[in-house]
């Protein structure tokens, strides 16, 4: 089973349902586009030694309890999911939304799940670290990033994000790149998978760098 297979098979679809307005089926549909683009866009950004920093930084609000046990959308905070989805997509997130719209789920639904669905992808990604042993968290002063039986990875010298590279930055790619694989099993997934790679291209990655 696939990351993305995993973060749906969590989903409370129902009550995301009703929080946008629309029909559980449609949601699932929606979610199964948006989450392998969510994921792909985060391993554009963390390719990229900056990206990789300033992700793990973002990954130290987060953790991984979602997936503990019934997830609620009480336990998601939408205004940061926003925030978060403009850092991953940056200027191209009306492009990539509209692209995806074209699997024919609709940009304004993908509009309004990208918040909700954001914070949980990266709830997922804290989970999957920490089963390896190196979940990002701050420690001391802004810029260190450490994980359990490491020294704090220090801000470089001149600014910019701690830890883009090492063995945080390994893991986190492990993981995104894990988390992708498999995708595609199911008729969404794969017309997700298609426009992915064929339409979105170098939109994804037009995230914060720094």
């Amino acid at each position: 089973m696939s990351g993305v297979e995993d973060i749906l098979s969590a989903l409370p679809i129902d009550q995301i349902a009703q929080q946008v307005a629309s029909d559980p089926a449609l949601v699932q549909q929606a979610a199964s586009v948006a989450i392998p683009a969510i994921l792909s866009g985060l391993q554009a950004n963390a390719s990229d030694p900056s990206g990789a920093g300033s992700l793990l930084e973002a990954l130290t609000q987060h953790s991984g309890d979602l997936f503990g046990g019934s997830m609620s959308l009480d336990q998601i905070d939408v205004n940061d999911g926003a925030k978060a989805a403009g850092h991953i997509f940056g200027d191209n997130q009306d492009q990539v939304i509209n692209q995806l719209g074209s699997t024919g789920v609709g940009s304004q639904l993908l509009k309004k799940l990208l918040p909700i669905l954001v914070p949980i992808v990266l709830s997922y990604i804290v989970k999957q670290m920490s089963a390896k042993g190196a979940a990002p968290s701050q420690s001391g002063d802004s810029g260190q990033i450490t994980f359990p039986g490491q020294e704090p990875q220090a801000a470089p010298a001149g600014g910019g994000s701690a830890a883009g590279g090492g063995v945080l930055g390994d893991v986190l790619q492990q993981v995104l790149t894990g988390a992708l694989q498999g995708a595609g099993g199911g008729r969404s997934s794969s017309a997700a998978g298609s426009i992915l790679g064929d339409l979105l291209g170098g939109l994804l990655g037009g995230g914060r760098r720094s």
